[in-house]
């Protein structure tokens, strides 16, 4: 059974995004693993930094594509779970990926309603808050699954975190995310408590599957954007103003996000790993749709970008290494 791992923060602009297509790169070009990308982020920014302006247009244009919103649509005409499942390859990502697709926005609405049944007990409300769990009985043949979603506490992100084993949450070095950590928590208290009391009311047991939901555990964190210096030793550190900041995380994390969904994962150590800010590496792959540390000269990378690109390797290595490490895929 393919693992589920869902990227989620309620703060913009973390790097959230970045940070799961190049973990998701590295687990399939490194470490050989077949992986699936899953974007259901209405903006579709995993999908856009994937794949070439022409594939985008395919994808949106005309109809004989597939994307995350041909999951949703037949659901939402009362027609049941879609049974299909066709993924497109990204070239230098070495992925498969679920497009996303702005129409998935379409959905909050139906979806906030059907929860508001399934608290209740209702079946129908129940099958449609389960369709990305029930969507990943078709993803079995992967090692490992990575859900790209938005920043925001609502429906779509609840529907697919029940479809996750573990999620983790990127942090930019701010106090704004300190006050994430906060709302994540009091979120996933209220919205864990109301589908046990659905599960326990179901009123046609026979009509809906409550077993594929999934037992979200927090895997983590993984602090981003800080700026970097080399200390007497020549290792990095932050520099002292967002050292300051991250030595709030571990404490704030451990107080909240690990008893509201623990993980026999986690250590007593909860960070993932750091990202320091790449600069200009970070638009570079974004204009060659590839991974930090898939870039060639070919995408611009010159003299001393080099060895940042070889560097960035490194760096996004450890994190998915520890991530791997965590969800029980060893070397």
């Amino acid at each position: 059974m393919a693992i589920s791992i869902a990227f989620f923060n309620n703060k913009g602009g973390v790097g959230k995004t970045t940070l799961l297509c190049n973990v998701a790169a590295y687990a399939a070009v490194q470490r050989n693993l077949k992986v699936l990308v899953i974007d259901a982020d209405p903006q579709c920014n995993a999908t856009q930094y994937m794949f070439e302006d022409k594939k985008l247009s395919y994808f949106y244009e005309e109809t004989s594509s597939f994307t995350v919103y041909n999951i949703i649509r037949p659901l939402s005409l009362g027609k049941g779970y879609s049974r299909d499942l066709n993924v497109t390859l990204s070239p230098r990502f070495g992925v498969d990926v679920l497009p996303g697709d702005p129409r998935l926005a379409l959905t909050e609405d139906l979806l906030a309603k059907d929860w508001g049944s399934a608290v209740g007990g209702d079946s129908r409300g129940m099958r449609t808050t389960l369709m990305f769990a029930e969507l990943m009985k078709r993803c079995e043949h992967y090692d490992i699954v990575f859900f790209d979603v938005g920043p925001s506490l609502g429906s779509i992100n609840r529907a697919v975190l029940l479809a996750s084993d573990f999620f983790l949450a990127p942090m930019s070095i701010d106090i704004f995310s300190v006050k994430a950590i906060d709302n994540i928590a009091a979120w996933l208290t209220k919205w864990r408590k109301q589908w046990e009391v659905g599960v326990a009311n179901v009123d046609d047991p026979d009509e809906v599957d409550t077993a594929l939901a999934r037992k979200l555990g927090f895997l983590g964190y993984a602090s981003q954007h800080y700026i970097a210096k080399t200390d007497g030793s020549g290792t990095k550190r932050a520099v002292n103003a967002y050292e300051k900041i991250m030595k709030q995380f571990e404490e704030i994390v451990a107080s909240e996000l690990s008893s509201v969904a623990p993980s026999p994962a986690l250590t007593n150590v909860f960070s993932l790993g750091e990202i320091p800010n790449l600069h200009s590496l970070i638009p570079m792959s974004q204009t060659a749709r590839a991974p930090v540390f898939g870039l060639k000269a070919s995408d611009g990378v010159r003299g001393a970008h080099f060895s940042k690109v070889k560097e960035a390797k490194d760096t996004f290595g450890v994190v998915a290494e520890e991530i791997l490490n965590r969800v029980g895929i060893a070397r």
